[in-house]
């Protein structure tokens, strides 16, 4: 029996206890949750510390350390988002295994990791295993509300006990079936978020005569069209220099690049599309408020997430390609610069050196998430610090799992939790041995 094999059911029974608490967030009342998870990794033999802003959603760092060296950290968020049962076929904090997968709210995002980690560290702390460093096993709460109240608090008012050198959490490690390839992604940069309003003037008038006036929500909708529609300029950023290079294709021709990725997998281009330009997605409009009067005000909001690095000046320029220059107005609601790690590093190499030997063949590249994670408060406390995305799944794959996030009936297969257990597990001493 391979390790993968060995820790799969325990991986399964922890991930399905964390299932059972109910941490939806708002309220999240993590606390319960927190602590089984400290009384499971205090057995194990790690020394544990709970702290936090509120006493019902504290942080929690399990250490393991064998020796001077650097400190590698494993970083989840125990809170979910709300699941509706009547939209599911099974309890979503039921932790019901049915054809080989484990259904519940968390199961993808990201109590799975949460699991996969704390088994990988409990068993590395009964072996005795050695390596010349520190294993930190960090779970907070609040992500899915931004984290002031996890990450965010612990990295700021607690450096002394969330400092890393090294980081994993969410945001990669699905295998990308490509072609007769298999990609493993590796995040190492996060989008940043630049909302907006765009809004038009018209007249108000009695609806029953319409050509009189200019009607302000006739002015938003070609708009709204071309938000929808619209195709930016590309900006590329050195991880998708990196993933390009990494799928044989050039970065001087990303449009190109990107019909060709379409060829060969079809799901993987818009991702590869998001990943190397400025996206925008119009969410929410408002105009008038009578039904018999034509609204001389209307607005639509818009979701726009930038390339790592970059600021409201390009999200700005990128709009104004889209729109044009006239017609209306817009404001920025929103922004926050998208972060990232260096491509090239002793934890990527030891990712890829893993995939490799797991997966004979398999391939780690470079990806870039659409959206953000709790990597982003790690990088901004610690500059220092090298932060990925990566929780390895070799049978369910990213065109699989992305649906299932924040969407009901999510649920993993069950091999992938042994098989994400041995990664964490086998880590420590690739990436610190002889440190």
């Amino acid at each position: 029996m391979g390790l993968a094999e060995e820790l799969q059911d325990e991986t399964a029974e922890v991930l399905s206890r964390l299932i059972r608490f109910q941490t939806v967030n708002p309220p999240g009342n993590e606390r319960e949750c927190i602590e089984w998870l400290a009384g499971y990794l205090e057995d194990a033999g790690l020394r544990v510390e709970i702290a936090g802003a509120e006493p019902e959603r504290p942080c929690l760092v399990a250490t393991l350390q064998r020796g001077e060296g650097p400190t590698l950290g494993y970083l989840s968020h125990v809170d979910t988002v709300l699941a509706d049962p009547q939209d599911w076929t099974a309890d979503p904090w039921g932790a019901e295994i049915r054809d080989g997968f484990l259904y519940g709210r968390g199961t993808i995002d990201m109590k799975n990791q949460t699991a996969a980690e704390a088994v990988a560290a409990a068993h590395l702390a009964h072996s005795g295993a050695r390596f010349a460093g520190t294993l930190k096993v960090i779970a907070v709460p609040d992500e899915e509300t931004g984290g002031e109240l996890g990450a965010q608090w612990i990295t700021e008012q607690r450096p002394d006990l969330s400092r890393v050198d090294y980081l994993l959490n969410e945001g990669g490690g699905a295998v990308m079936p490509f072609g007769d390839r298999r990609l493993y992604g590796v995040c190492v940069a996060e989008k940043g978020t630049f909302r907006f309003n765009v809004r038009t003037s018209g007249t108000a008038a009695h609806a029953s005569v319409p050509g009189l006036v200019q009607n302000a929500l006739l002015e938003l909708a070609p708009l709204i069209t071309k938000l929808g529609s619209g195709r930016p300029g590309f900006d590329l950023t050195e991880a998708t220099h990196a993933l390009l290079d990494a799928l044989g294709e050039s970065p001087d021709d990303p449009a190109g690049a990107v019909e060709r990725v379409r060829q060969v997998a079809p799901k993987l281009a818009p991702l590869l599309d998001a990943a190397m330009s400025v996206t925008f997605a119009p969410t929410i409009v408002s105009a008038g408020e009578k039904i018999n009067v034509i609204p001389a005000r209307a607005q639509v909001r818009v979701d726009s997430r930038v390339p790592p690095g970059m600021g409201q000046d390009v999200a700005l320029k990128r709009a104004r390609e889209v729109l044009g220059a006239d017609g209306y107005e817009l404001e920025f609601t929103e922004a926050v610069v998208g972060n990232r790690s260096p491509v090239k590093s002793r934890l990527m190499d030891a990712i890829a050196d893993w995939v490799g030997d797991h997966d004979p063949g398999a391939e780690a590249v470079p990806t870039v998430l659409p959206a953000f994670t709790d990597s982003r408060w790690f990088r901004a406390a610690f500059p220092d610090c090298v932060a990925y995305g990566f929780f390895p799944q070799r049978h369910q794959t990213l065109y699989e799992t992305w649906p299932l996030m924040h969407s009901h009936d999510e649920r993993i297969d069950v091999r992938d939790l042994g098989f994400a257990a041995a990664f964490f597990h086998d880590l420590p001493g690739r990436l610190l041995a002889g440190s």
